[in-house]
């Protein structure tokens, strides 16, 4: 295994010549100040509307959401999220717990939680989708493979170097939005409790199993569970790398892959087997909130075991074809 760190080396190096890292920085840099001013905005309407009694602005939103259940215009399926909504702000309501503490704490977990499924992932493409693409375009592929060094240590120097740069994304993802949001609501809030165990059913919710934690331990959940979807999407993108030899079309593969996700989450209730695709099971961090779940039978465990097959698939498919095709054509 030595021969593999100084190829991870330079697969680093050429990543970063790149300058894509960088421009994930720059996005976070200007996006996140983007979101911050937006809520700041948000919670100075609120508080001139509601006061500084945070109850006042949470039973309404219950009382919005409880009148929107009677609508003949609200769909069934987005009265079955308000319904546990509802049930939810009323726990925390009983429990004298705001879910919506102002803080650059709080503003950090609500951002990873609205960023985990498209967001972050599509920030993870962008490094992920030319690995192998572009070394085709460049024409480098055939300088790298004369060199006596086996094809699949090749390929597994770029997996290593693509795990690192995922886990750098979410962490930088994570500082940049506690630092910025930070700076104007303040830095206090990690231990500030958070409930979770919500379990969504048919007839409503099951709070048997609801419990409080730290909010610092629900953002180390949560980064945990964006890790895990990042390193699946960059998995696949990197197999569809591997597969097309134009960057173009495999970041537009991807990106393709990642809306249809998105709009299917909120479509596809009805179509049962639509839960086996990996674009729809990448909102993990919604099973910790208590969301309900896009498909029926989904659960946290059910998207985890459908999300590693999807990762060991497209890493199987992405060494058996590179350590066979002619690539040098």
């Amino acid at each position: 295994m030595n021969s593999i760190w100084p190829l991870v080396q330079n697969e680093t190096i050429k990543i970063i010549k790149k300058k894509r890292f960088y421009v994930v920085l720059l996005v976070l840099l200007v996006l996140v100040p983007m979101f911050t001013y937006a809520q700041m905005r948000q919670a100075q309407e609120n508080r001139t509307k509601f006061g500084e009694d945070w109850r006042v602005e949470l039973q309404q939103a219950i009382t919005d959401n409880q009148n929107s259940l009677g609508s003949d215009r609200v769909p069934e399926e987005w009265k079955k999220y308000r319904r546990v909504f509802v049930q939810q702000m009323q726990y925390y309501l009983e429990n004298d717990v705001n879910p919506n503490e102002p803080g650059g704490v709080t503003f950090t977990r609500e951002f990873l939680d609205n960023s985990s499924s498209l967001f972050i992932p599509l920030l993870i493409m962008t490094i992920a989708s030319d690995l192998v693409s572009a070394e085709r375009t460049g024409g480098t592929i055939k300088m790298l493979l004369t060199r006596p060094i086996r094809r699949w240590k090749v390929l597994l120097s770029k997996l290593i170097t693509l795990t690192m740069f995922v886990s750098l994304i979410v962490v930088s993802t994570f500082i940049i939005s506690y630092v910025i949001s930070g700076a104007a609501f303040g830095y206090s809030g990690f231990n500030i409790p958070v409930f979770t165990g919500f379990q969504p059913g048919d007839t409503g919710t099951d709070m048997s199993s609801v419990h409080a934690i730290a909010q610092w331990q629900f953002i180390l959940m949560q980064m945990g569970l964006i890790w895990f979807v990042g390193l699946t999407v960059g998995l696949l993108a990197f197999m569809v790398s591997v597969l097309v030899r134009s960057t173009a079309a495999s970041i537009v593969i991807m990106m393709a892959a990642l809306i249809a996700g998105t709009i299917l989450t909120n479509m596809a209730a009805s179509w049962s087997t639509a839960k086996y695709l990996f674009m729809v099971n990448l909102g993990l961090t919604n099973y910790l909130s208590g969301s309900p779940a896009p498909i029926e039978g989904m659960t946290l465990p059910f998207s985890l075991g459908v999300l590693a097959i999807w990762a060991l698939a497209s890493v199987i498919v992405s060494f058996a074809v590179f350590t066979k095709r002619d690539v040098l054509n």
